[in-house]
């Protein structure tokens, strides 16, 4: 038969590259906040994840999503799930890289959040939906550190080990734990003091919880973190989903979330038929113990957000060097290598930002670092998870037809980017969080003013950027709270850029301070180099 045509100028699939050599943005940001002690395993693990098998995991994982097992065959309730194999794989990979609970180990290397939040990274740009039960638990670890109920002291051990065991039993036997959360009701969603869930005391710490949970993040979870109207207030308790006698937990899964992404990761809705729950500190302390774990959690928003960004970016700029129009690659073209030289540079000052962000959730950076985190935590979350739902639709539009279809990871990734946005407290939330720490810290501007009068003079279009925050920050309303937020965020970027990079990228992030501008040819050279490892 005649061929009608043959195949060509069709770009292979980004597969077996290396994602920590090829990034020279976070190879450097590594090195500079400490963590190069960590550099080998990074590059092996880069490797790994970079590789075809990594990426079809992570395609299976979400093709497959999980299914929920309410009763056996004679009609026994059972409340399990059945992952694809591809799920357990992912785990295994996350907890044997102790992305988990890094910085938790007694003798944990120095600068291990930053190291930590570089795993973190790689691991979300083959599959985010892992990481849920994983931050969750490394949120939880060090408020159970010292909280942990007297019948579940000896999960301590296993909670703090690389291995990743997904077996039904109780949580002393295993060889690993994970934890998940269940705070949203359906009457309140972000507001938490409205939740009816009651908890009635039985006793030696123990409490009977019975209500509905809305959200009931990670089912299987070896225990959850959740909150409840005691006498004393809404408090937070460890409800394990086995007791220790080894019986089932009175907690009835009704149904998992059908969600427009993070489809790989199971959300539920449960209820609570008075089941047995374990008081976390006082009555009355829920908000506060659960905020521990929190900050955790909405950083880890803002580094996954920032990885899938990352990834986009990877597909597009590899899409564009092989793609030929009239002639000359498409990275040739002089509209779309300003379109990726625009993402290559913000994901310079972000990369820059997060990693130094990352150093000061250290335990060794001390009252400022906390501040420092306290503030720009919720700022990072804001601005990196709403700015990544239009990145990766740019990059989707630079692939044109082919990244729309499903062959693409870029679907995936486009659906995946909302919920980090919205878990863990929206937008608003986190700009709100952002105005009561600006209101409450007294420190908070001699912080402000030392980070960003450092870099005083090199940049007029940083200088004019925080001449105008600084006026919002003299009476800041909440009606301006996002722009304080974005403002604040992009100038630590811009501090950061101008501190470690070269002076020819940092003028040309400054001058987006402004909004758009074309960029030099010098300065996208240097961009695309170092955004495929070379430069």
């Amino acid at each position: 038969m005649n061929r009608t045509h043959h195949v060509f100028n069709q770009p292979r699939p980004l597969t077996n590259s290396n994602l920590f050599l090829s990034d020279t943005p976070l190879r450097e940001a590594v090195l500079r906040e400490g963590a190069g002690w960590d550099c080998d395993l990074l590059a092996s693990v880069g490797q790994q994840l970079g590789s075809a098998e990594s990426s079809e995991l992570g395609r299976l994982a979400n093709s497959y999503p999980p299914e929920l097992l309410r009763y056996d065959a004679s009609g026994e309730r059972l409340d399990d799930l059945r992952f694809h194999p591809a799920w357990h794989l992912l785990m295994q990979g996350l907890c044997s890289n102790r992305v988990h609970n890094l910085p938790w180990q007694e003798n944990a290397p120095p600068a291990a959040f930053v190291a930590r939040a570089a795993r973190f990274m790689l691991h979300a740009q083959v599959e985010a939906g892992t990481l849920c039960p994983v931050t969750m638990t490394f949120g939880a670890i060090p408020l159970l550190k010292s909280h942990l109920p007297e019948p579940f002291r000896g999960w301590l051990t296993p909670l703090l080990s690389d291995r990743y065991d997904p077996h039904l039993q109780p949580g002393g036997h295993k060889r690993g734990l994970l934890i998940g959360m269940g705070m949203t009701e359906k009457q309140g969603g972000t507001d938490v003091l409205s939740n009816t869930t009651r908890a009635e005391p039985a006793g030696n710490g123990e409490y009977r919880l019975t209500g509905h949970k809305w959200f009931f993040s990670v089912p299987q979870s070896d225990a959850h973190l959740v909150l409840a109207q005691a006498k004393g207030g809404l408090s937070c308790f460890f409800l394990p989903r086995l007791l220790p006698d080894g019986s089932r937990n009175a907690v009835h899964l009704e149904r998992l979330k059908d969600k427009l992404g993070n489809r790989s990761n199971a959300s539920s809705e449960a209820e609570f038929f008075a089941a047995s729950g374990w008081l976390i500190g006082e009555e009355g302390e829920g908000v506060r113990q659960i905020l521990k774990m929190g900050g955790y959690t909405r950083f880890d928003c803002a580094l996954a957000s920032h990885a899938m960004m990352r990834r986009a970016f990877s597909i597009a700029l590899y899409h564009c060097h092989q793609r030929q129009v009239q002639g000359k690659s498409l990275v040739d073209q002089p509209l779309m290598r300003q379109q990726l030289c625009s993402q290559a540079l913000l994901l310079e000052g972000q990369t820059a930002m997060l990693l130094r962000l990352a150093g000061a959730w250290s335990t060794e950076s001390g009252e400022a670092g906390k501040l420092f985190s306290r503030l720009f935590t919720p700022a990072a979350k804001y601005v990196v998870c709403r700015r990544g739902i239009s990145f990766v639709a740019e990059a989707m539009e630079m692939l044109g037809g082919i990244g729309y279809c499903e062959e693409s990871e870029l679907p995936r990734l486009y659906r995946e980017m909302p919920v980090n946005s919205i878990w863990e407290g929206a937008g608003n939330v986190m700009c709100l969080d952002v105005l009561r720490v600006l209101s409450k810290q007294p420190a908070v501007m001699e912080l402000l003013t030392r980070e960003f009068e450092a870099v005083k003079g090199q940049s007029r279009y940083f200088d004019g950027a925080w001449r105008q925050l600084k006026l919002l920050l003299r009476h800041p309303q909440e009606a301006q709270a996002r722009a304080i937020c974005e403002s604040l965020f992009n100038l630590a970027c811009g501090v950061q850029v101008m501190m470690q990079l070269e002076p020819c990228i940092a003028d040309a992030w400054c001058r987006q301070l402004r909004g758009p501008a074309p960029l030099s040819e010098k300065v996208c050279q240097r961009l695309l180099l170092r955004a495929t490892g070379i430069g």
